[in-house]
């Protein structure tokens, strides 16, 4: 790949060039060989305002009930109570998660681990939703 030739061909020549000057302080692998200039930063920056732009347009022609998660698990819940053989013989546990993937990733679609704590991450309406529909689950089963 000519990328990884140019990289370590890069990375070679600088290290040539600290030996010749006599950087001594330059520890191997804390190199800033990997941040990004300012025009890759703008770059990326341009890509996600764009990507999160789009993810809000997502569910916009989507009727309330179907794309609020709450919403879902209230109406998964009723069936649940109402009609506890039928919810079990249509694997519903099992649904949960396919069902409600596209959902939590356009709402974790600004979310960044490195930047954000997980704690925030608990509160949002979407987890605590979870939540409660596992808690009410539970208690049901018990």
């Amino acid at each position: 790949d000519n990328s990884d030739d140019f990289i370590t061909k890069h990375r070679t020549c600088r290290r040539q060039v600290r030996e010749c000057s006599g950087e001594a302080d330059h520890h191997e692998g804390m190199s800033s060989d990997d941040e990004l200039t300012l025009t890759e930063m703008k770059e990326f920056q341009k890509n996600k305002d764009n990507v999160l732009e789009d993810s809000r347009k997502v569910f916009e022609d989507v009727h309330a009930d179907f794309c609020d998660i709450r919403k879902i698990l209230l109406k998964f819940q009723e069936w649940k109570e109402k009609f506890p053989d039928s919810y079990c013989d249509a694997y519903i546990s099992f649904c949960l998660p396919k069902l409600l993937n596209p959902l939590i990733r356009v709402q974790l679609a600004n979310w960044n681990p490195l930047e954000q704590d997980f704690t925030e991450l608990e509160e949002t309406p979407w987890f605590r939703a979870i939540e409660e529909f596992s808690h009410a689950k539970t208690i049901s089963e018990s």
